[in-house]
């Protein structure tokens, strides 16, 4: 999952405006959206985000491609995964010579994984900005609460806290911005067309952190 992702929802959870996080992922007041949104119908509505999500997605790819040596931290990805497979397989067989020797290593792989997780870091600063931006202000003009509907539910996760698509309940109330039982929140399309484009992107920009 690209890490930008990440810090949305962390940069949600520290501004805690109009209710914070907790309430544009469950639909209370403060959902992200608009009432009377530029951008209306199911089918425009969600092309239109999808867009959004992978438009974000190569632009944080050309700024990773520009700022991180792809040669480099695969490189260090390697080494620091086969020490890692390494001292897993010497502890599992109870070799302690090997393990002794391997945990020699531990400084300078700590430093190779700190390396790494700078190198990652340096294009979040640049794309965190954009994505704030868009998020926060762009798309809640452009779109209604709800952008799409799913055939099935999709909060399997208990609570109210990361609802994904509106409930029977939800939508039965005329006060909440839920319309239809299973329609997807802004914030939830955008979230899963982000994560579902992002792979793709990785591996046709040669940005991709797998190393097969």
């Amino acid at each position: 999952m690209e890490l930008d992702i990440i810090l949305l929802f962390l940069d949600g959870l520290f501004l805690q405006d109009d209710g914070g996080l907790f309430d544009f992922m469950s639909g209370r007041a403060g959902a992200l959206g608009s009432d009377d949104p530029i951008i209306s119908g199911v089918i425009a509505s969600m092309f239109a985000v999808s867009g959004f999500g992978i438009l974000l997605n190569l632009f944080n790819a050309g700024v990773r491609k520009k700022m991180v040596d792809q040669t480099k931290l695969k490189r260090i990805m390697k080494e620091t995964k086969s020490w890692q497979k390494e001292r897993i397989a010497a502890i599992r067989a109870k070799d302690q010579a090997k393990t002794n020797e391997l945990n020699k290593k531990s400084s300078y792989m700590n430093k190779m994984s700190m390396e790494m997780m700078q190198m990652n870091m340096r294009p979040m600063m640049i794309t965190f900005v954009p994505l704030i931006l868009i998020f926060y202000l762009v798309l809640p003009q452009l779109f209604s609460y709800t952008v799409a509907v799913s055939p099935i539910p999709l909060n399997v996760i208990p609570g109210e806290f990361f609802q994904l698509t509106c409930t029977a309940e939800q939508a039965a109330d005329s006060e909440h911005v839920c319309t239809e039982e299973n329609a997807l929140y802004l914030w939830a399309w955008y979230f899963l067309s982000s994560i579902a484009f992002s792979g793709i992107i990785m591996k046709l920009t040669k940005t991709s952190m797998d190393l097969s």
